[in-house]
């Protein structure tokens, strides 16, 4: 089924070379058109512009499937793509985030999920234009940043 709309992430200081990796593997399956990267999250190349052995053997492959890119600052990032008309998507709980089970795509989005142990941080909140929650009846509060990442994109795609 062909999308009248496209999702990119942007995963900003996601501190495992393995979640980052299963991310691309995720996005790659459901038709994330780019990924970009920011703040610590490890690339598939090393800073010496060699692969990583380790990422690639969970990505498996698909590091090279999907297209990517760094970026050194984050927040004129977000606020060049909302200034392309894309809506920038937090995945984050909070007051004021809304169920990703009610959200619907009207147009082309930047999701971005927060991270384990500290969520999305505060400063890139307050630039997104909406928060979306995946919401949970267990005792645990958060999910692994991939497990998020890939029902976030399950539904969006």
């Amino acid at each position: 089924m062909t999308k009248d709309y496209s999702v990119e992430l942007l995963l900003h200081n996601i501190r495992s070379v393995y979640n980052t990796a299963a991310i691309f593997r995720t996005a790659e399956c459901l038709g994330v058109s780019k990924i970009w990267l920011s703040g610590y999250t490890p690339a598939p190349i090393d800073r010496f512009g060699r692969a990583r052995a380790d990422f690639h053997k969970v990505a498996l492959g698909t590091e090279r499937e999907v297209e990517w890119e760094q970026v050194s600052q984050v927040l004129e990032f977000i606020k060049n793509k909302k200034a392309e008309g894309i809506k920038v998507v937090g995945l984050e709980q909070g007051s004021e985030s809304v169920s990703l089970r009610n959200f619907q795509v009207s147009s082309n989005i930047l999701l971005i999920p927060g991270t384990e142990t500290t969520g999305l941080d505060i400063v890139i909140q307050d630039n997104c234009d909406q928060l979306l929650e995946i919401e949970q009846s267990g005792t645990k509060e958060s999910l692994n940043v991939h497990a998020a990442t890939a029902i976030a994109l399950w539904k969006l795609l």
